[in-house]
């Protein structure tokens, strides 16, 4: 009978990859209100969560019901259950819900933040509510693994102070989440340096750091000298769910040996098969590893140089296999984790993820160097007040916010003779926007922004608009995200852009999407030129179906409108851009020019300027580089328009040959 190797784990993680989904930001909050809403219902509250698979498949059945959860599991009642413990087990993890799946002090703190829209900040360090919450639940949030206790944060802080501030994306990926002692971190701090200076490769590092511990050495032992049956080939895979789900490596072993070993190479065929049977990352590495191409495989050339064509023996061989099979078992794993780990810091808006890089935010960064730094200490003990809505403070004492500290650190840090704690967040906001500048020039040029126009408008490719901002946010939301950047380069970058979108944008300025509702989309605020007056443009935007797009947007657009001339200002007006213009919205808007509109019965306005432009236009303006002054003049033009006629046909008149005429 072969030994058996169980998996030990050998690296932290936020979450784990079952609580992996899109709009990150926005679940957690959905998955908080559905979760109040769950157990205040007379049914479930005396209900219990704990081995309880009713009432799991229950809440399963529940949030299905609410949209949250798609697919079919049928009538499987335990894979619901599962579901319902997955979907929920992030949110244990760092402290919003307790493992009876009942929402904490801070659980119900976020709750009320994400119910009242209040997302204002109110910290010093210049972060959404929300954020700052998350960053406290972040320091305090605990791994307890086999070699002891260990805060993934503390050690991503400890890990980049010693690192010159910062890991790339291959160290923040296969590294960092390898530091789960006082030692291995040490180990891991100086094969940073080491790998810096280009004198050991990532999988060297590994293979140090991970295949001597646990019992990788044992199992290599048990493998070199046992007969190599399929039992044997799987036993050392150590796979967490059972030897079975390792039987894709008895082929691979098998013909990597009558390649390589036998010189077979009329089995190339077969070795390509059975790396490309192994499900998911793992067989893309395996392919890349063996194979010059990775789709296909026939031949002797098609055979990429590696380690294997070097073994001269059997022990060799094998040792090479064990080697390369938890390598790339590792190196997998890691990969799969590192969206997770990325999503839960970037929630805190601390880090900033950017150039292959990851840093803390410039105000955190300085933060540490000050006494706050002691906090790092704490990295390898568990903390008591994870579901506690506490102080800063109470986490460890010195984690104080000392304005005279910071200000000193961030002297010395930037070269600069700042005097005041509000200079040193008047420099950082001037860093936001040069960054923004940079970022949209950089990622959004006007000819990406004209491709994701079309996308928009067909509603055929929103994966890959949302992996081209590569941000926590639904479509809706970077529609109106890309709408603001458009309509800063047709202003000539001028104003305020950043307050003037209205949106929630994470530590590296991409937009994320929040579970509640919000203010108008775009506020545009306009000084007095020689070609406009000073006046405010309210940009409202949606990518609703022309069917319902009359019912969806005409009155919000409109009392949205009459609200902000009332209380705010009325000498502005209002574009609406939709990817596809309904005749009726365009009439109803055009209309309200001539109709007062009432909020009571007292406040009301006796007009209102809304001016309707479709994606199409919008696609013209920016490819031909119109500018705001020259809209400004063509929407006056139009609004003061005469004609007696419909106003769709005065839309296309006024508005959309104009656009194309200049």
């Amino acid at each position: 009978m072969p030994e058996h190797f169980s998996f030990k784990s050998y690296s932290w993680s936020l979450g784990t990859t079952s609580f992996r989904m899109a709009n990150f930001h926005r679940k957690v909050e959905e998955q908080l209100m559905l979760l109040y809403e769950f157990w205040n219902n007379d049914q479930n509250i005396d209900r219990q969560w704990s081995g309880n698979s009713a009432t799991q498949v229950k809440y399963y059945e529940f949030i299905k019901s609410k949209g949250f959860v798609s697919g079919d599991i049928q009538d499987d009642y335990s894979k619901k259950a599962k579901t319902a413990r997955q979907k929920t087990s992030g949110l244990v993890d760092i402290g919003l819900i307790d493992s009876d799946r009942r929402l904490t002090e801070v659980g119900n703190k976020l709750l009320s933040i994400c119910e009242t829209g209040e997302f204002s900040i109110d910290n010093e360090f210049h972060i959404p509510s929300d954020s700052f919450l998350y960053f406290k639940q972040l320091l305090k949030t605990t791994n307890i693994l086999s070699e002891g206790k260990v805060r993934p944060y503390l050690i991503t802080g400890i890990v980049m102070e010693s690192c010159e501030d910062y890991l790339t994306d291959d160290e923040f990926t296969y590294l960092l989440p390898l530091c789960v002692s006082k030692e291995t971190t040490a180990a891991i701090i100086e094969y940073i340096h080491i790998y810096r200076n280009n004198n050991i490769t990532i999988d060297e590092i590994i293979k140090n750091v991970v295949l001597t511990r646990y019992n990788y050495p044992a199992a290599l032992h048990y493998f070199l000298n046992s007969e190599k049956t399929p039992e044997d080939i799987m036993s050392i895979g150590m796979n967490r769910d059972g030897i079975r789900h390792d039987a894709c490596y008895v082929r691979l072993y098998e013909m990597l040996k009558a390649v390589f070993i036998d010189k077979t190479y009329s089995s190339i065929q077969e070795l390509f098969q059975a790396a490309r049977n192994i499900k998911n990352k793992a067989g893309t590495m395996w392919r890349a590893l063996l194979f010059k191409n990775t789709r296909k495989a026939t031949e002797f050339n098609d055979l990429a140089y590696n380690k294997f064509h070097s073994i001269t023996d059997m022990n060799q061989f094998d040792k090479m296999f064990f080697e390369y099979l938890h390598l790339i078992k590792i190196k997998t794993n890691l990969t799969d984790y590192k969206d997770l780990n990325r999503r839960y810091l970037n929630i805190t808006d601390t880090f900033l993820f950017k150039d292959g890089k990851v840093s803390f935010t410039p105000i955190f960064q300085n933060y540490f160097k000050t006494s706050a730094g002691y906090v790092f200490e704490d990295a390898y003990s568990e903390c008591s007040l994870l579901e506690r809505d506490c102080q800063l403070s109470a986490i460890n004492e010195h984690l104080v916010f000392n304005n005279d500290d910071v200000l000193e650190v961030f002297n010395q840090a930037n070269n600069v003779n700042l005097v005041s704690i509000e200079a040193v967040y008047d420099y950082i906001e001037n860093d936001r926007y040069s960054r923004f500048r940079e970022l949209i020039d950089e990622k959004f040029p006007n000819d990406v922004i004209i491709s994701m126009l079309d996308d928009f408008e067909t509603r055929q490719h929103d994966n890959e608009i949302i992996n081209k901002v590569g941000s926590d946010a639904d479509v809706p939301t970077i529609f109106e995200y890309i709408i603001a950047v458009a309509w800063y380069r047709i202003s000539g970058y001028c104003g305020n852009v950043l307050d003037y979108m209205n949106l929630s944008l994470d530590s590296n300025l991409l937009p994320r999407t929040h579970a509640g509702g919000g203010m108008s989309d775009i506020v545009y605020r306009y000084q007095a030129t020689a070609d406009y007056p000073k006046h405010d443009l309210l940009i409202e935007c949606t990518l609703m179906e022309s069917s319902t797009q009359r019912r969806g947007e005409m009155e919000p657009v409109s009392r949205h409108w009459l609200n902000y001339m009332i209380d705010v200002n009325e000498n502005s007006y209002c574009t609406f851009v939709s990817n596809n213009l309904h005749a009726s919205v365009i009439s109803d808007f055009r209309m309200r020019k001539s109709f007062p509109m009432y909020r009571n019965d007292t406040e009301h306005v006796d007009g209102m300027k809304i001016i309707p432009l479709n994606t199409s236009e919008l696609k013209v303006i920016l490819a031909k580089s119109i500018s705001y002054r020259t809209l400004y003049a063509l929407f006056d033009s139009a609004y003061n328009d005469t004609s007696v006629i419909s106003p769709p046909q005065w839309y296309d008149v006024t508005i959309k040959n104009k656009v194309f005429e200049i």
